[in-house]
């Protein structure tokens, strides 16, 4: 059984009747009603296919935050073999939002690490829904310095809306465990791939997505603060957070289009909520791929190109002056 966005309620219908038929399918008319099914579900088909046709920015976001996408721990199930997990940043404790631990990848050894979002009200709760706590970059940064130290490449799974702002987590240094996280990626003498698998939100997101190759799935998206967010400070209204999500730029493509992201990963039709174990594949693939793009370069090339791709970002594509931003929002600033 499908878990339908607020889009997606015509397709619901379609579907649930559908299925209905089916439940009815029984006796002398079994085969006409399986007709009517057949009929309802190609209906359904190009019903998917004209809604994921060419998706607005806010409804990318909420595609993205499906509860039934395949999140790290699926991703790491799926794609690794004789995963180990390793816990704790040997400072404070375990952070569960932050998985990660060694790994073989097509036989390669390597040190994968991401955001867990967790599955059920309890495991979510465990991992605090993605969010992480300074301990979490704590141990990413661990998982790291242990991938540079023996020569492993490291795989990093993107999926959060943003680092934890608890009074706890700001005590224990949230901004300066992401910056030293952040550092750390940019500093590794390895290969370091990344790949945006649902949301990318803000430093949360880039504290462990700072690689050589950066990938975002067809549907994900990455920004430097939620639509919400965005549309409460400009707008004064979270409820603007449509127009928000068109002037972030927070969609895959507007991001390859930017040089934030090295390539977009597509997803099965309707999301990879509705096809995990493609998705998953498609995502194996593309990792494969980024690996391979960097196999062979030494210590000194892998750190001065993972520098320079991030200081030249949107160098060659900056957008227009957004339509979106609030006139009172400049009203009143020294434009000399």
């Amino acid at each position: 059984m499908h878990s339908y966005l607020d889009f997606e309620k015509p397709l619901a219908e379609i579907e649930g009747k559908a299925e209905e038929l089916r439940a009815l399918a029984r006796g002398e008319d079994g085969i006409e009603v399986e007709r009517e099914a057949e009929a309802l579900d190609q209906k359904a088909r190009a019903l998917l296919a004209s809604l994921y046709k060419d998706l607005s920015p806010w409804r990318k976001c909420q595609v993205a935050r499906h509860p039934a996408r395949p999140h790290c721990k699926d991703y790491i199930s799926a794609l690794f073999t004789e995963f180990t997990p390793l816990a704790g940043d040997r400072g404070f404790s375990d952070d569960a939002a932050v998985m990660g631990g060694l790994a073989r990848f097509n036989d390669r050894p390597v040190v994968v690490l991401g955001h867990e979002k967790g599955h059920d009200t309890a495991s979510r709760l465990d991992r605090n829904f993605g969010m992480a706590r300074p301990e979490g970059y704590r141990k990413a940064v661990r998982l790291m310095d242990m991938a540079d130290r023996f020569g492993l490449p490291v795989v990093t799974l993107v999926d959060t809306p943003g680092a934890y702002p608890g009074k706890g987590a700001e005590e224990r240094g949230q901004s300066e465990a992401i910056a030293r996280a952040t550092e750390k990626c940019l500093s590794i003498g390895v290969p370091l791939v990344s790949v945006v698998i649902g949301e990318g939100g803000s430093g949360g997101a880039v504290g462990i997505a700072a690689g050589n190759r950066v990938a975002m799935l067809e549907h994900s998206v990455y920004s430097v603060i939620s639509p919400e967010g965005c549309a409460s400070i400009l707008w004064k209204d979270a409820g603007k957070m449509r127009e928000a999500a068109e002037a972030l730029r927070l969609t895959a493509q507007d991001l390859l289009t930017l040089g934030v992201v090295d390539r977009v990963i597509p997803e099965p039709m309707g999301g990879a909520q509705r096809d995990p174990a493609a998705a998953m594949a498609n995502v194996g693939t593309a990792i494969q791929a980024m690996l391979d793009e960097l196999s062979g370069q030494d210590r000194k090339a892998l750190v001065a190109g993972r520098r320079k791709k991030f200081l030249e970002m949107g160098r060659n594509a900056l957008p227009e002056p957004s339509s979106f931003i609030p006139a009172h929002f400049t009203q009143g600033r020294d434009r000399g």
